[in-house]
């Protein structure tokens, strides 16, 4: 498939108002696509690139090239140029294959590189619209190519099989030990009473401020995840250890990693991200730190594929096979009506807290493991409510702050990919935290202005405020109220970020 009828595609459905129409030029685009270019095109239709970062900025991007005449870059060729840009290291042979890669391109190509390259290529065509419009192509169910994405944790594995093989390849994406899925996710309550009504019978967890880490076992050899699919094994040697003790064969676990202090309280969440690679180890992070990993799931164990059973069923055998220390505290609720167990539900959320922890997860008894999904029968309670915004731009400090990026413009997502202000705040920034988020934000510019700068949505940061309201002054209508940054999460990803939807659910 040649490049122009991707950026072509990528401009209609741009133009699109409609997902049904959306959907359909999907569906036409991947239905022209060689089986073989389908890992390709969906990633750059959800506007991602295969290689994530490959180390251009957007002075190089803004850079002005003479473009071809004709079109005649073909996708896989373009795939394998960005694959070269993001392995040299010398920033003048980087310059060399960029110009070569848009020299190559036609003008509405070089728009589109660009864009895609900034991450600011704004069409609509989310990873679940580009998921919709691979099954018409196919002419598979949604549920179906949706779930295989899940478990393959990767639509580009999906499409290519899809295309060359049909629906029946389906089947072949299962839960696979060694092969992470992506996480189950939940939604937000405002507070226990109203979690316990939404779920019925149900259990309350801690919620721990740790990361996210899914642990497969396959006999001796244990493999370590994040929720954002990395491998961090080689730095979670505590973990490695403890699963192999664990009396069974093969287990697929999920859970938190966290340090813990001398009263078993949990360390900043600093310090355990520093441990696993984090880039905030600039504030503090201590590689001595000992992590520990508290599991809350089991999905798998000895060949049996445990993401429909019951919730209840799962946490019953996860009890027999990991040790206390090791697994959440946890309630169960069996009758969310009755005064005595609605009590207890709120005493457990508050001795949550007092523990350390940031509140609780209702978990309904019932639920399946949605792999991927962030659904109502996970509903996360906090006391402080915390977002995770995108950052947007930062204007330039006065004062001590003088010469440093400060006040940052948050940005939610919104239905059609783009990401939509909510915002600003200053609030929270330590002078190392300062320091870091100037030097790296200075590295995503996309346009300097005098009062600061605009950069691509790349920075994902837990904000803390103390409630919602209606604003005619941004773009989603609503704003935040005494926003603060509580931290940085590297550990996620732009698309993990909460949506416009989640934030005006908020609304008093």
């Amino acid at each position: 498939m040649r490049l122009a009828d991707i950026a072509r595609a990528s401009r209609d459905i741009g133009a699109a108002s409609a997902r049904t129409e959306k959907v359909a030029l999907l569906a036409e685009l991947f239905r022209a696509a060689d089986p073989a270019d389908a890992p390709v095109v969906i990633m750059y239709m959800a506007g991602r690139l295969p290689q994530r970062r490959i180390g251009v900025g957007w002075s190089s991007l803004k850079e002005r090239r003479e473009p071809a005449a004709e079109p005649r870059l073909g996708v896989r060729e373009v795939d394998a140029l960005l694959t070269r840009i993001a392995a040299v290291s010398g920033k003048g042979e980087r310059k060399r294959l960029l110009d070569e890669l848009m020299g190559a391109a036609t003008e509405e190509e070089q728009l589109f590189l660009v864009r895609l390259i900034s991450g600011e290529l704004r069409q609509g065509a989310l990873d679940a619209v580009a998921v919709e419009g691979l099954a018409s192509a196919a002419g598979a169910p949604v549920a179906d190519v949706r779930q295989a994405v899940m478990l393959s944790g990767s639509p580009a594995a999906v499409a290519e099989v899809l295309l060359a093989e049909g629906p029946s390849a389906l089947g072949r994406f299962r839960l696979t030990v060694g092969r992470p899925v992506l996480p189950m996710l939940a939604h937000t309550a405002k507070n226990v009473g109203e979690a316990l009504a939404r779920t019925g019978p149900c259990a309350l967890e801690e919620k721990l401020d740790g990361i996210r880490i899914q642990v497969h076992r396959d006999g001796d050899d244990v493999r370590v995840f994040t929720r954002t699919l990395a491998d961090i094994t080689d730095r979670t040697p505590e973990v490695v250890s403890l699963v192999r003790t664990l009396p069974v064969r093969q287990v697929v676990l999920d859970g938190e990693l966290l340090a813990f202090d001398e009263r078993g309280r949990p360390r900043p969440f600093q310090e355990t991200s520093g441990r696993t690679g984090s880039t905030l180890d600039v504030v503090g992070a201590q590689t001595a730190v000992p992590l520990s990993p508290v599991f809350f799931e089991v999905l798998y164990v000895d060949g049996e594929d445990l993401l429909a059973v019951p919730a209840s069923e799962r946490r019953a055998l996860l009890d027999r096979l990991v040790p206390e220390a090791q697994r959440v505290r946890r309630l169960v609720v069996a009758d969310p009506t009755a005064p005595e167990e609605r009590a207890a539900a709120e005493a457990f959320a508050s001795e949550a807290l007092e523990r350390g922890q940031e509140g609780v997860v209702v978990k309904s008894l019932d639920a399946a493991y949605s792999a991927g999904r962030r659904g109502t029968s996970w509903l996360k309670v906090k006391p402080v409510h915390t977002l995770d915004l995108v950052v947007l731009g930062a204007e330039w400090g006065h004062g001590r702050r003088t010469g440093t990026l400060s006040n940052l413009h948050l940005g939610a997502r919104a239905a059609d990919g783009s990401f939509a202000m909510l915002g600003k705040t200053f609030k929270g920034l330590t002078d190392a935290l300062l320091a870091w988020q100037t030097e790296r934000l200075r590295k995503l510019v996309v346009t300097e202005e005098p009062w600061g700068v605009t950069v691509r949505p790349e920075l994902v940061v837990e904000i803390a405020f103390d409630g919602v309201q209606r604003s005619t002054r941004y773009p989603a209508g609503v704003t935040l109220r005494f926003a603060r940054v509580v931290r940085y999460r590297d550990d996620k990803l732009p698309a993990d970020a909460d949506t416009v939807e989640s934030v005006t659910a908020l609304l008093p």
